[in-house]
Order: structure tokens, then C-alpha cells, then sequence
């Protein structure tokens, strides 16, 4: 059975699948250094007539090596020890008081707490706040300012598919490990840690893919642009092999928890120890198949279409209706609304949805949806809350 991994191998259950369709909530869900330019060994080869190819990997390697040279004194190992043993990951320094950003599933029930700088420096850290909603936790040291090498943060909303990224950590325990790829796709959303009443767990949005080598380690790492800018912390894997230790091995397909996500969190982490998500209180079919559109006889393949509203919430309040007539698809009911804008803005999947509202909504918000309901095209207020707790 194929299953999600966390780059720490923590497991991921795949979630439900109606026709080969993910279904997604906000709601509960039952070695030797590389030679410079400059070197006479590569000044040699960049003359007059030289192959151009030749003279674009040298500038690629200096680029990247100028890239790890600036970036990785400010990354970090966070190592743990639980009551079930210990764990490794990774993290980074996002300011010169001496916060670090790494993966809340690093940290989970950490009896102690080591963070390691490359220099060699080893010092306690202490959690001041946890995100699980996009697997974010925010540790304080206390060192000297010599040794905080604080990293740029980018926007991600800028990230293109196709564009190079970095990823440097701790993978397997090699410290300061530095691989490069793709952005392989953007938008993506996968199951949070935050478990919601009742059981289920909530979604989490505006994640980017790569296929960027991550590996246990790796988890909370930076995913960088070619700038040395941090667009994404490294988050999970998906796998279907394994170690003969029983370790996940990278397959190709990375996730990383968005930037803009981060910023938007981090203050409220510092200063709080927590971040309230929106919540809306619907669960949809993403990306809806051609059968599931007939099925429910939709007059549009594109949209979010609301299967279950949970008693209750903003969702229930403001009049949305989820399905409720069996259709050919057993499972699948339909009569639900299907959304297709959300403040004037054009929706065709949940993730769509989801991620717009993660990233520029807060509870006590108010958003207007734009619903077709059968025939008819309506517009409803919809004022947001925060993602309830179990």
C-alpha cells in the first residue's frame, strides 16, 4: 500500500479515495571539494573556441557553491530524545534573537532538545510554539550573535513550476547535506497533524512539490531558490520503497510546507505559541473525475463540490448545503453546492480553495462565495472561525 512519509519516517495514511479521487477537508475527515572558476584547472578550459556548455556548468557550480558557502552556517541539526528513544532533523535561523523554524513532528514529544550549528557549537533549544496544522514548530536559543546566520525568507507565491530549488539538512545524519531539483508542482495539499472532535484530521494547504532528494533528516530543512532564499521548509516524502532497516527512500516527490505560510504564522508562534487557521467546515472531492461530474450531474467539471457540511460550522451558518441524495457512485451523494469562486477569485479544486484561504484569511474574517446550487448561480457571506480543537 503506498503511504505518505514524513522525512523523519513518520507515517502518513493515505486518505480515502472515491473513484481514484483524493478527498480533502478543513473540517474533520473520518568527499573531494569542487574546484572554483577561478582555479587554473578550470581557467584552462574557459578560453577563446571552449565548449559553451562547459563554460554554463562551471557557472552553475559556482553558483552553487557560492549558494551552500552563504546558506548553510544558518542551517542548523535539531536533534531529540523521546521516551521512545531519539530522532534527528533539521531547521534553520530566521532571526538574530535566535528563532529557529523546523518541523513540529521533529520536536513531538522531545524529552530533551539539542541543536548543533555547523561550526560545531551544541546548545539546548526550547519549543516556544507549535503549528500542526501545517507541521511547524519555532525553537529559541541562546548563543552568540556570531553564530546566527539568518536566512532570507522569499515569497513562494512567486515559485513557478519548473524552477530550480535546493534543499540543505541532515538527511540519515549527514550534516550539512546539500541536493538540488525542480519545482514539480505547486498547490498541493496533504493531511495536517491536527486531529479535529470527534476524529479526522484536518487538511493542510499550499504545499510545494519537488523532486529534490529528501530524506529522513531532512525534515525541517530550508528548500531554497538560487538566490539562497527560502521559498519552502522541507516537510515529507512519498514512497513505496524502503531500507532493509525499514528506513523510506526517496522517491522523487518531496514536500514543502509554502514560505508565505510560515511568515504569515511565525509572529504568532513567537509571541503566542500558536496560530489559529480559518475554518470554513466543509469536506470536498479534489479534483473532480468526469464520471464523479456525471454522477452528480454538475454543469461544470471545475469547482469545489461540497459533500458534507459539519453541523455547526461558519459553513452550516451561512446556508451552504452538502449532498444528500445517493448518486450512481456509491458513497458519492449528490444535491451539494458546488463552489466556484471565493471573493471574486476563480476555484477549480479545493486546494485552490483551501490554499487561498490559509494564506490571506483569518478567523473573524468574512469571505463571499460564489455557489452554482443546480441551475442557479448565488453569492453567499460566509464569516470564518478557528479550526476547533479535540
Amino acid at each position: 500500500m503506498k503511504r505518505w512519509y514524513l522525512a523523519v519516517a513518520l507515517l502518513f495514511l493515505l486518505t480515502s479515495v472515491v473513484v481514484a479521487c483524493r478527498v480533502f477537508s478543513d473540517t474533520p475527515q473520518s568527499t573531494p571539494g569542487l574546484a572554483k572558476a577561478s582555479s587554473p584547472a578550470l581557467q584552462a578550459v574557459i578560453t577563446p573556441g571552449s565548449n559553451p556548455t562547459v563554460v554554463d556548468l562551471v557557472s552553475q557550480q559556482d553558483t552553487l557553491v557560492s549558494l551552500y558557502e552563504k546558506v548553510n552556517p544558518g542551517v542548523v541539526a535539531v536533534r531529540v530524545l523521546t521516551s521512545d528513544g531519539g530522532g534527528q532533523g533539521s531547521g534553520f535561523v530566521v532571526d538574530e534573537e535566535g528563532h529557529i523554524v523546523t518541523n513540529y513532528h521533529v520536536v513531538e514529544n522531545l524529552t530533551d532538545l539539542e541543536i548543533a550549528f555547523p561550526s560545531g557549537l551544541k546548545t539546548r533549544g526550547k519549543v516556544l510554539g507549535t503549528d500542526l496544522d501545517s507541521d511547524i514548530a519555532v525553537v529559541k536559543v541562546d548563543v552568540p550573535r556570531e553564530e546566527l546566520h539568518p536566512l532570507t525568507l522569499s515569497d513562494s507565491d512567486q515559485v513557478k513550476v519548473g524552477q530550480t530549488v535546493i534543499a540543505i539538512g541532515n538527511p540519515f545524519g549527514f550534516n550539512g547535506t546539500m541536493t538540488m531539483g525542480i519545482v514539480s508542482g505547486l498547490g498541493r495539499t496533504m493531511q495536517s497533524l491536527h486531529e479535529a472532535p470527534g476524529g479526522g484530521i484536518f487538511s493542510a494547504g499550499d504545499i510545494i512539490q519537488t523532486d529534490a532528494a529528501i530524506n529522513p533528516g531532512n525534515s525541517g530543512g530550508p528548500l531554497l531558490n538560487l538566490n539562497g532564499e527560502v521559498v519552502g521548509v522541507n516537510r515529507a516524502i512519498f514512497t513505496t520503497s524502503f531500507t532493509s532497516q525499514g528506513e523510506p527512500v526517496n522517491s522523487g516527490i518531496g514536500f514543502a510546507i509554502s514560505i508565505n505560510i510560515v511568515k504569515k504564522v511565525l509572529p504568532s508562534l513567537i509571541s503566542e505559541g500558536r496560530y489559529d487557521y480559518p475554518y470554513v467546515g466543509i469536506t470536498s472531492t479534489d479534483d473532480l473525475s468526469l464520471l464523479q461530474v456525471e454522477a452528480l450531474d454538475l454543469p461544470r467539471s471545475t469547482g469545489v463540490y461540497v459533500n458534507i457540511v459539519t453541523d455547526g460550522s461558519p459553513a452550516d451558518k451561512a446556508g451552504i448545503v452538502g449532498g444528500s441524495r445517493p448518486s450512481s457512485i456509491p458513497g458519492l451523494q449528490s444535491g451539494g453546492d458546488l463552489i466556484i469562486a471565493i471573493d471574486g477569485i476563480e476555484v477549480q479544486t479545493f486546494s485552490d480553495f483551501l490554499g487561498y484561504i490559509i494564506k490571506n484569511k483569518s478567523p473573524g474574517d468574512t469571505v463571499l462565495l460564489t455557489v452554482l446550487r443546480g441551475n442557479e448561480q448565488i453569492e453567499i457571506s460566509l464569516t470564518l472561525e478557528s479550526r476547533p480543537s479535540p
